[in-house]
Protein backbone atom coordinates (compact mmCIF):
# COMPACT_ATOMS: atom_id res chain seq x y z
CA UNK A 1 0.00 0.00 0.00
CA UNK A 2 1.16 3.52 -0.71
CA UNK A 3 -0.04 6.68 1.03
CA UNK A 4 -2.86 8.76 -0.36
CA UNK A 5 -1.73 10.64 -3.40
CA UNK A 6 -3.11 13.02 -6.00
CA UNK A 7 -4.16 11.70 -9.38
CA UNK A 8 -3.96 14.05 -12.32
CA UNK A 9 -6.39 13.38 -15.17
CA UNK A 10 -4.52 11.99 -18.14
CA UNK A 11 -6.84 12.04 -21.13
CA UNK A 12 -8.96 14.58 -22.91
CA UNK A 13 -12.27 13.13 -21.75
CA UNK A 14 -13.04 14.00 -18.12
CA UNK A 15 -12.15 17.40 -16.67
CA UNK A 16 -8.63 17.88 -15.40
CA UNK A 17 -8.73 17.40 -11.65
CA UNK A 18 -6.49 16.20 -8.82
CA UNK A 19 -8.15 13.39 -6.89
CA UNK A 20 -6.88 12.03 -3.56
CA UNK A 21 -6.70 8.23 -3.63
CA UNK A 22 -4.87 5.31 -2.05
CA UNK A 23 -3.21 2.57 -4.07
CA UNK A 24 -3.08 -1.01 -2.75
CA UNK A 25 -0.71 -3.47 -4.41
CA UNK A 26 -0.92 -7.27 -4.42
CA UNK A 27 1.07 -9.05 -1.72
CA UNK A 28 3.67 -10.43 -4.15
CA UNK A 29 6.20 -8.38 -6.07
CA UNK A 30 4.20 -8.89 -9.26
CA UNK A 31 0.49 -9.16 -9.87
CA UNK A 32 -0.40 -12.80 -10.30
CA UNK A 33 -2.02 -14.18 -13.43
CA UNK A 34 -5.67 -13.23 -13.55
CA UNK A 35 -5.28 -10.15 -11.37
CA UNK A 36 -7.17 -6.99 -12.18
CA UNK A 37 -7.00 -3.29 -11.59
CA UNK A 38 -9.93 -2.27 -9.39
CA UNK A 39 -11.16 1.27 -8.79
CA UNK A 40 -13.17 1.21 -5.56
CA UNK A 41 -15.61 3.87 -4.26
CA UNK A 42 -16.81 3.90 -0.64
CA UNK A 43 -20.28 4.93 0.48
CA UNK A 44 -21.64 7.42 3.00
CA UNK A 45 -24.78 9.02 1.62
CA UNK A 46 -22.67 11.32 -0.58
CA UNK A 47 -21.81 13.38 2.55
CA UNK A 48 -19.62 11.13 4.69
CA UNK A 49 -16.79 8.62 4.46
CA UNK A 50 -13.03 8.47 3.94
CA UNK A 51 -10.21 6.18 2.88
CA UNK A 52 -9.82 4.74 6.39
CA UNK A 53 -13.38 3.47 6.88
CA UNK A 54 -13.59 -0.34 6.60
CA UNK A 55 -15.79 -0.12 3.51
CA UNK A 56 -12.84 1.57 1.83
CA UNK A 57 -9.67 0.31 3.55
CA UNK A 58 -10.66 -3.20 4.63
CA UNK A 59 -12.32 -3.97 1.31
CA UNK A 60 -9.33 -2.67 -0.65
CA UNK A 61 -6.91 -4.69 1.47
CA UNK A 62 -8.91 -7.87 0.99
CA UNK A 63 -9.05 -7.34 -2.78
CA UNK A 64 -5.31 -6.65 -2.87
CA UNK A 65 -4.58 -9.71 -0.73
CA UNK A 66 -6.35 -11.73 -3.41
CA UNK A 67 -3.91 -10.47 -6.03
CA UNK A 68 -5.60 -7.36 -7.40
CA UNK A 69 -4.31 -3.79 -7.64
CA UNK A 70 -6.84 -1.48 -5.99
CA UNK A 71 -7.26 2.27 -6.18
CA UNK A 72 -9.57 3.54 -3.43
CA UNK A 73 -10.93 6.98 -4.32
CA UNK A 74 -11.35 9.82 -1.83
CA UNK A 75 -13.92 11.63 -3.96
CA UNK A 76 -15.37 15.01 -3.04
CA UNK A 77 -18.25 14.80 -0.56
CA UNK A 78 -21.23 17.11 -0.55
CA UNK A 79 -20.72 19.52 2.34
CA UNK A 80 -23.30 20.41 4.96
CA UNK A 81 -25.10 17.09 5.37
CA UNK A 82 -25.35 14.43 8.08
CA UNK A 83 -26.47 10.99 6.89
CA UNK A 84 -26.64 9.61 10.44
CA UNK A 85 -29.12 12.29 11.55
CA UNK A 86 -30.83 12.29 8.14
CA UNK A 87 -30.18 16.04 7.89
CA UNK A 88 -29.12 17.85 4.74
CA UNK A 89 -28.21 21.44 4.00
CA UNK A 90 -29.88 23.83 1.59
CA UNK A 91 -26.50 25.36 0.78
CA UNK A 92 -23.71 22.95 -0.02
CA UNK A 93 -20.61 22.49 -2.14
CA UNK A 94 -19.33 19.60 -4.29
CA UNK A 95 -22.68 18.46 -5.57
CA UNK A 96 -23.03 16.33 -8.69
CA UNK A 97 -20.98 15.98 -10.86
CA UNK A 98 -18.03 16.58 -8.49
CA UNK A 99 -17.76 13.03 -7.13
CA UNK A 100 -18.70 11.61 -10.54
CA UNK A 101 -15.85 13.53 -12.18
CA UNK A 102 -13.40 12.43 -9.48
CA UNK A 103 -14.15 8.76 -10.08
CA UNK A 104 -13.97 9.24 -13.85
CA UNK A 105 -10.53 10.75 -13.38
CA UNK A 106 -9.42 7.88 -11.14
CA UNK A 107 -10.66 5.31 -13.65
CA UNK A 108 -8.79 7.03 -16.45
CA UNK A 109 -5.61 7.25 -14.35
CA UNK A 110 -5.83 3.55 -13.53
CA UNK A 111 -6.06 2.64 -17.21
CA UNK A 112 -3.20 4.90 -18.18
CA UNK A 113 -0.91 3.37 -15.53
CA UNK A 114 -1.90 -0.29 -15.95
CA UNK A 115 1.35 -1.42 -17.51
CA UNK A 116 3.46 0.22 -14.81
CA UNK A 117 1.24 -1.24 -12.10
CA UNK A 118 1.35 -4.72 -13.57
CA UNK A 119 -2.17 -5.54 -14.75
CA UNK A 120 -4.01 -5.65 -18.08
CA UNK A 121 -5.66 -2.35 -18.96
CA UNK A 122 -8.50 -4.35 -20.52
CA UNK A 123 -9.28 -6.01 -17.18
CA UNK A 124 -10.16 -2.98 -15.07
CA UNK A 125 -13.05 -3.29 -12.64
CA UNK A 126 -15.05 -0.38 -11.25
CA UNK A 127 -16.87 -0.93 -7.98
CA UNK A 128 -18.50 0.83 -5.10
CA UNK A 129 -20.80 0.52 -2.12
CA UNK A 130 -24.02 2.37 -1.32
CA UNK A 131 -23.60 5.97 -2.56
CA UNK A 132 -20.27 4.84 -4.02
CA UNK A 133 -22.18 2.21 -5.94
CA UNK A 134 -24.32 4.95 -7.41
CA UNK A 135 -21.24 6.89 -8.50
CA UNK A 136 -19.58 3.79 -9.94
CA UNK A 137 -22.69 2.85 -11.90
CA UNK A 138 -23.07 6.37 -13.26
CA UNK A 139 -19.44 6.46 -14.35
CA UNK A 140 -19.76 3.03 -15.99
CA UNK A 141 -22.80 4.25 -17.92
CA UNK A 142 -21.02 7.42 -19.00
CA UNK A 143 -17.91 5.61 -20.20
CA UNK A 144 -20.10 3.22 -22.19
CA UNK A 145 -21.40 6.26 -24.09
CA UNK A 146 -18.05 8.04 -24.53
CA UNK A 147 -15.83 6.74 -27.36
CA UNK A 148 -12.83 8.52 -25.82
CA UNK A 149 -13.18 6.84 -22.44
CA UNK A 150 -11.70 3.59 -21.23
CA UNK A 151 -14.62 1.50 -20.04
CA UNK A 152 -14.40 -0.77 -17.01
CA UNK A 153 -14.57 -4.39 -18.04
CA UNK A 154 -16.75 -5.28 -15.05
CA UNK A 155 -18.84 -3.46 -12.47
CA UNK A 156 -19.28 -4.48 -8.81
CA UNK A 157 -21.98 -2.81 -6.73
CA UNK A 158 -22.67 -3.39 -3.04
CA UNK A 159 -26.12 -2.29 -1.83
CA UNK A 160 -26.12 0.63 -4.33
CA UNK A 161 -28.35 3.70 -4.50
CA UNK A 162 -29.28 3.42 -8.18
CA UNK A 163 -32.56 5.34 -8.47
CA UNK A 164 -33.50 8.93 -7.70
CA UNK A 165 -36.64 7.68 -5.93
CA UNK A 166 -36.74 4.49 -3.90
CA UNK A 167 -38.70 1.77 -5.75
CA UNK A 168 -41.51 0.07 -3.87
CA UNK A 169 -40.41 -2.71 -1.56
CA UNK A 170 -41.40 -6.19 -2.60
CA UNK A 171 -43.01 -8.38 0.10
CA UNK A 172 -39.76 -10.18 0.95
CA UNK A 173 -37.83 -6.95 1.51
CA UNK A 174 -40.73 -5.34 3.38
CA UNK A 175 -40.80 -8.30 5.76
CA UNK A 176 -37.02 -8.25 6.21
CA UNK A 177 -36.92 -4.57 7.22
CA UNK A 178 -40.09 -4.56 9.32
CA UNK A 179 -38.29 -5.14 12.61
CA UNK A 180 -35.43 -2.70 12.09
CA UNK A 181 -35.06 0.36 14.34
CA UNK A 182 -36.03 3.56 12.64
CA UNK A 183 -32.44 4.83 12.45
CA UNK A 184 -31.57 1.77 10.34
CA UNK A 185 -34.36 2.40 7.82
CA UNK A 186 -34.08 4.25 4.53
CA UNK A 187 -37.61 5.52 4.09
CA UNK A 188 -38.61 6.97 0.69
CA UNK A 189 -38.54 10.53 2.05
CA UNK A 190 -35.04 10.00 3.49
CA UNK A 191 -33.76 8.62 0.19
CA UNK A 192 -35.39 11.49 -1.69
CA UNK A 193 -33.75 14.06 0.61
CA UNK A 194 -30.35 12.36 0.39
CA UNK A 195 -30.49 12.20 -3.40
CA UNK A 196 -31.70 15.77 -3.81
CA UNK A 197 -28.90 16.88 -1.52
CA UNK A 198 -26.44 15.10 -3.83
CA UNK A 199 -27.59 16.90 -6.99
CA UNK A 200 -28.93 20.16 -5.51
CA UNK A 201 -31.60 20.66 -8.16
CA UNK A 202 -34.66 18.49 -8.73
CA UNK A 203 -34.18 18.75 -12.49
CA UNK A 204 -30.84 16.94 -12.16
CA UNK A 205 -32.49 13.90 -10.58
CA UNK A 206 -33.32 12.72 -14.11
CA UNK A 207 -29.69 12.90 -15.23
CA UNK A 208 -28.75 9.35 -16.23
CA UNK A 209 -25.20 9.70 -14.91
CA UNK A 210 -26.43 10.96 -11.53
CA UNK A 211 -29.00 8.18 -11.16
CA UNK A 212 -28.69 5.45 -13.80
CA UNK A 213 -31.65 3.48 -12.46
CA UNK A 214 -34.56 3.63 -14.87
CA UNK A 215 -32.36 4.82 -17.74
CA UNK A 216 -31.17 3.15 -20.94
CA UNK A 217 -28.48 0.77 -19.69
CA UNK A 218 -27.53 -0.75 -23.03
CA UNK A 219 -23.79 -1.41 -23.28
CA UNK A 220 -23.06 -1.51 -19.55
CA UNK A 221 -20.36 -3.98 -18.46
CA UNK A 222 -21.14 -7.31 -16.77
CA UNK A 223 -22.32 -6.40 -13.29
CA UNK A 224 -22.48 -8.03 -9.87
CA UNK A 225 -24.87 -6.52 -7.32
CA UNK A 226 -24.63 -7.70 -3.70
CA UNK A 227 -27.45 -6.28 -1.61
CA UNK A 228 -28.05 -6.47 2.13
CA UNK A 229 -31.04 -8.60 3.11
CA UNK A 230 -32.77 -6.31 5.63
CA UNK A 231 -32.28 -3.03 3.79
CA UNK A 232 -34.81 -0.70 2.19
CA UNK A 233 -32.16 0.04 -0.45
CA UNK A 234 -32.31 -3.58 -1.53
CA UNK A 235 -35.31 -2.43 -3.59
CA UNK A 236 -33.17 -0.15 -5.74
CA UNK A 237 -30.35 -2.69 -6.08
CA UNK A 238 -32.71 -5.44 -7.19
CA UNK A 239 -34.62 -3.15 -9.56
CA UNK A 240 -31.34 -2.03 -11.11
CA UNK A 241 -30.33 -5.65 -11.64
CA UNK A 242 -33.59 -6.33 -13.47
CA UNK A 243 -33.11 -3.24 -15.60
CA UNK A 244 -29.58 -4.30 -16.55
CA UNK A 245 -30.78 -7.75 -17.56
CA UNK A 246 -33.62 -6.25 -19.60
CA UNK A 247 -31.01 -4.14 -21.43
CA UNK A 248 -29.07 -7.27 -22.38
CA UNK A 249 -26.36 -6.82 -19.76
CA UNK A 250 -24.86 -9.83 -17.99
CA UNK A 251 -26.08 -9.01 -14.48
CA UNK A 252 -25.96 -11.10 -11.30
CA UNK A 253 -28.05 -9.81 -8.39
CA UNK A 254 -28.16 -11.39 -4.94
CA UNK A 255 -28.34 -10.48 -1.27
CA UNK A 256 -26.25 -11.45 1.71
CA UNK A 257 -28.51 -13.22 4.27
CA UNK A 258 -28.62 -11.83 7.78
CA UNK A 259 -27.33 -8.37 6.89
CA UNK A 260 -28.44 -4.77 7.14
CA UNK A 261 -27.27 -1.86 5.02
CA UNK A 262 -23.53 -1.20 4.94
CA UNK A 263 -22.41 -4.66 6.02
CA UNK A 264 -19.03 -4.29 4.24
CA UNK A 265 -18.32 -1.55 6.76
CA UNK A 266 -18.48 -4.15 9.57
CA UNK A 267 -15.65 -6.60 8.85
CA UNK A 268 -15.91 -8.03 12.36
CA UNK A 269 -19.14 -9.72 11.22
CA UNK A 270 -18.91 -12.90 9.11
CA UNK A 271 -21.31 -11.49 6.52
CA UNK A 272 -18.74 -9.01 5.25
CA UNK A 273 -16.19 -11.73 4.57
CA UNK A 274 -18.81 -13.85 2.83
CA UNK A 275 -19.71 -10.98 0.51
CA UNK A 276 -16.04 -10.34 -0.29
CA UNK A 277 -15.67 -14.03 -1.13
CA UNK A 278 -18.67 -13.74 -3.44
CA UNK A 279 -17.11 -10.73 -5.16
CA UNK A 280 -13.71 -12.39 -5.52
CA UNK A 281 -15.25 -15.59 -6.89
CA UNK A 282 -17.20 -13.56 -9.45
CA UNK A 283 -14.07 -11.68 -10.49
CA UNK A 284 -12.23 -14.98 -10.89
CA UNK A 285 -14.90 -16.33 -13.25
CA UNK A 286 -13.53 -15.67 -16.73
CA UNK A 287 -16.94 -16.34 -18.34
CA UNK A 288 -17.95 -12.73 -17.77
CA UNK A 289 -14.85 -11.44 -19.54
CA UNK A 290 -16.25 -12.41 -22.94
CA UNK A 291 -19.95 -11.93 -22.27
CA UNK A 292 -20.29 -8.29 -23.39
CA UNK A 293 -22.32 -7.91 -26.53
CA UNK A 294 -20.97 -6.14 -29.60
CA UNK A 295 -23.21 -3.07 -29.69
CA UNK A 296 -21.41 -1.23 -32.48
Amino acid sequence: MVPATGLTEVDAGPPRVDVPARLYRPGGADARAGSRGIVWVHGGGFVWGDLDMPEADWVARRLADAGHTVLSVDYRLVTGGDIERRQFADEAQHRFPAAHDDVRAALSWMGAHAVRLGFDADRIVLGGASAGGNIAAGVALRTSRDPRAKEPQRLVLAYPVAHAALPSLDPATAQAVAGLPENARFRPDTVAAMNLNYVGDADVLTNAYAFPGGQDLTGMPPTLIVNSEADDLRATGEAFGRELSAAGVDATTLYEPGTTHGHLNRPEEPHAERSLTTILDWLADSEHDTSRKDLS
